[in-house]
């Protein structure tokens, strides 16, 4: 008879069918994170198409926040398909998991705007990114579960690393795929309905990917317990329903999986929305230096999970948070000195200062898009300045006082829509943003980040770096949460810290930090949100978060 994997000796190096089981996992979950990701590349034209309705800046932060409602329901994903990866297996939950994600990506390719369909166009964009996170949500634990139970226990971080990757890979590919068609067809025809085209080849990568998660067997330590008739018959009551299970998945959550979700998408998708939205560089140039830097960065998720087997989990993981709360307000504006110097420059010499009394100041998101944002002279300035993505303090005045605009030495009072109404106002206030456009201008505001002046060398070294610190959050993440569970309920108590975390701490992220920094005028703001929750994970993971790298997860 045939030995089994679970009775080789756990030195026992991985045969050429384990690693090939493991890595036709692997390549299933790259097709999903591409399929998750291409919302996020393409946001800045899902919010002109589908969010048409409202103005600019709100559509932009409406996009995100579709984007950020996959990410909300992936927790509720990791409670449903936990349970059946728990009571049926790892295999079949994969497949029904891949169905969802892509016949939902496929449909978003082919879904009209709303210049043709009206709200119904918004609310079905909304549904399919939900079905998505549902699907999502039941991915990521079925995979690192499967491939942990496949790995020997002193390769258990080396072998899950490439689980992380996939996530990597998936944005990278994604990268690739836009770029690739936004040069071949150009930016016209891309802007006008070329976006569509990397949803819709999702359907090849769906059929590919199908087909290699077919030819995969059930996890050997799943199918043991199968076998054995010892698998959980209540995995949700057990995982969370019992505190002796229910302290470690909040000690994961808040002490492992908060800071690494906030890392992980401030390096990779808060950056990149930084880029093009705050310092003005076109959407192609901030494709081509994010897919450099993550090609730089990805080998690097492997050592870190290799580096785990060594020394341990705990310290890589923690020792990442620490490094990005110290450094990630240099880190970007050393970004934005390197990519926009002229908008850098600009800032420092002529500093924008809006004067106003606070309370005439509106806080400048609008979630339904009926606000235009012009009941008071503050808010036709706000409003102006937030929508360029210009960096700007406010500066107290008493009540009644008419806001204005200071662009270094030269103030523009706005205009007071007590004073004028109807057409007139809309003139005034038209007259004044092309009042603020010119003083900005001669100021040396740029409109667009100029490519030449662009140290394009030093931008890819500090994506690089932001890339890095993922890599030390995320490459040990998935080991570690397998082994802080038992196998009958490792599916269900792993897949709901690490969705918690990544779906609503990092997932919310790019649409919080970017609400945060329009409230505030100042562009730095946002990065506070990550700096806190990973400082937050830093105390309680020293604290409470044991190390697990030695253990055995049988």
């Amino acid at each position: 008879m045939a030995t089994t994997y679970d009775a080789l000796p756990k030195h026992h190096k991985a045969t050429g069918r384990e690693k090939l089981v493991i890595t036709a996992s692997s390549l299933g979950t790259v097709f999903e994170w591409y399929d998750f990701y291409l919302y996020g590349l393409l946001a800045s034209f899902i919010s002109k198409v589908f969010f048409s309705g409202v103005n600019e800046t709100t559509g932009f932060i409406l996009a995100l926040g579709a984007f950020a409602a996959g990410f909300a329901v992936r927790p509720f994903g990791a409670l449903v398909f936990g349970r059946v990866g728990d009571l049926v297996g790892r295999k079949y939950t994969f497949l029904v998991t891949m169905g969802l994600m892509g016949l939902s990506t496929f449909a978003v390719g082919l879904l009209p705007g709303y210049d043709t369909i009206g709200i119904a166009s918004p609310i079905i964009l909304v549904t399919l990114r939900i079905i998505q996170g549902l699907a999502l949500g039941g991915e990521y634990g079925g995979a690192a579960t499967y491939v942990a139970e496949h790995a020997p226990d002193n390769k258990r971080g080396l072998y899950t690393s490439f689980i992380q990757i996939t996530a990597t890979f998936g944005l990278f590919a994604a990268l690739l795929i836009v770029l690739g068609v936004r040069t071949g067809m150009g930016e016209e025809s891309f802007t006008g309905w070329g976006w569509r085209v990397p949803f819709l080849l999702s359907a090849i990568l769906l059929v590919v990917s199908m087909y290699i998660r077919l030819q995969l067997s059930e996890s050997p330590v799943y199918q043991k317990m199968k076998d054995e008739g010892t698998t959980s018959k209540a995995p949700i009551k057990e995982a969370f329903g019992q505190w002796g299970n229910l302290k470690f998945v909040l000690i994961a959550l808040f002490g492992a999986v908060a800071g690494q979700a906030v890392v992980w998408y401030t390096g990779q998708f808060y950056a990149m929305f930084y880029l093009e939205k705050i310092l003005k560089v076109d959407g192609a140039t901030t494709n081509y230096l994010i897919a450099i830097a993550l090609a730089l960065g990805t080998p690097f998720f492997v050592f870190f999970g290799w580096l785990s087997d060594r020394i341990g989990r705990k310290y890589i993981i923690l020792g990442g948070c620490a490094l990005a709360a110290v450094t990630y307000f240099p880190a970007f504006h050393a970004l934005s000195n390197a990519a926009n110097p002229a908008l850098a420059a600009a800032s420092l010499n002529a500093p924008v200062v809006v004067t106003a009394h606070d309370a005439e100041c509106s806080f400048q998101f609008d979630p339904v898009g009926k606000n235009k944002f012009d009941a008071s002279s503050c808010d036709i300035a706000k409003a102006f300045l937030a929508k360029s993505g210009i960096n700007y303090t406010n500066e107290a005045a008493p009540a009644g006082t008419v806001a204005s605009v200071a662009i270094g030495d030269t103030v523009m009072v706005a205009p007071n829509p007590a004073e004028v109404q109807g057409e007139d106002r809309a003139a005034a206030i038209t007259a004044y943003q092309d009042q603020l456009k010119a003083g900005l201008a001669a100021a040396g505001y740029p409109a667009a980040a100029d490519p030449e002046q662009m140290n394009k060398v030093t931008v890819v070294a500090i994506l690089f770096y932001l890339v890095l610190l993922v890599t030390m959050v995320y490459g040990p993440i998935a080991a570690m949460l397998v082994e802080l569970f038992p196998s009958r309920i490792r599916y269900t108590s792993m897949s709901l810290p690490y969705h918690l975390g990544n779906g609503w701490f990092g997932g919310f992220l790019p649409t919080t930090a970017f609400a945060m920094v329009a409230a505030t005028g100042d562009i730095y703001y946002g990065l506070w949100y990550p700096v806190v929750v990973a400082v937050a994970t830093l105390l309680i993971g020293l604290f409470f978060l044991p190390e697990t790298f030695r253990r055995n997860i049988d």
